[in-house]
């Protein structure tokens, strides 16, 4: 038995269910239509089904459909060249956010760097919207060696501690934080600063 081609007006549905993050309706299209279908599906601006699953924060449905769908499309730009990492930092989903970057067998922490056509990244989105946790989770696992794998290996210095780093986005905007704080310190409170 073939599997049924999806209209227009069922890709709109889809997009829909994944938006509200509706999972039986998206199950649903998947047993109708078939799991090659999920990756065709797009609206007028160019958002997939992972675009609205992680614009809105639908872990689940994010769950159920990244097995799904190949690995090219936690890429997929928009007509604004934003990627669904770039929609879940607007939104501060931590967890889209995580699952995305850290699906095996997917671009992985090169996600972060992807530019859209306003020229910033899912760490600039995220620093734009004022989510701390987020854009220091990015900084914390995105790909700060930009002179490749040949270089010799560095290794944390024993006891590193407060360690102030500071990243600047395409638009000039600066990233301050300090990273391998203990909990117990409060140095950034003393010394007045915070990250920005």
């Amino acid at each position: 038995m073939s599997l049924a081609v999806p209209t227009q007006e069922d890709f709109e549905e889809l997009l829909l269910s994944c938006r509200y993050g509706d999972l039986e309706d998206i199950q649903g299209f998947v047993d109708k239509f078939g799991q090659d279908a999920l990756a065709t599906a797009h609206d007028d601006n160019g958002n997939t089904v992972l675009h609205m699953v992680a614009a809105n924060g639908h872990t689940d449905a994010l769950d159920y459909l990244l097995p799904l769908l190949p690995p090219s499309l936690l890429a997929a730009r928009n007509n604004a060249g934003s990627t669904p990492l770039h929609w879940a930092a607007l939104n501060s989903h931590l967890s889209v956010a995580q699952k995305l970057v850290q699906f095996p067998g997917g671009p992985g922490v090169d996600l972060i760097d992807i530019k859209n056509s306003a020229g910033r990244s899912p760490l600039g989105e995220a620093e734009t919207v004022g989510w701390e946790e987020g854009a220091k989770w990015f900084v914390q696992v995105m790909n700060l060696d930009e002179g490749g794998k040949e270089e010799e290996e560095l290794h944390p210095a024993e006891g590193a501690e407060n360690i102030e780093v500071e990243i600047q986005d395409a638009e000039g905007k600066v990233a301050k934080m300090t990273l391998g704080q203990k909990s117990s310190s409060s140095t950034s409170e003393a010394k007045g600063g915070e990250a920005t």
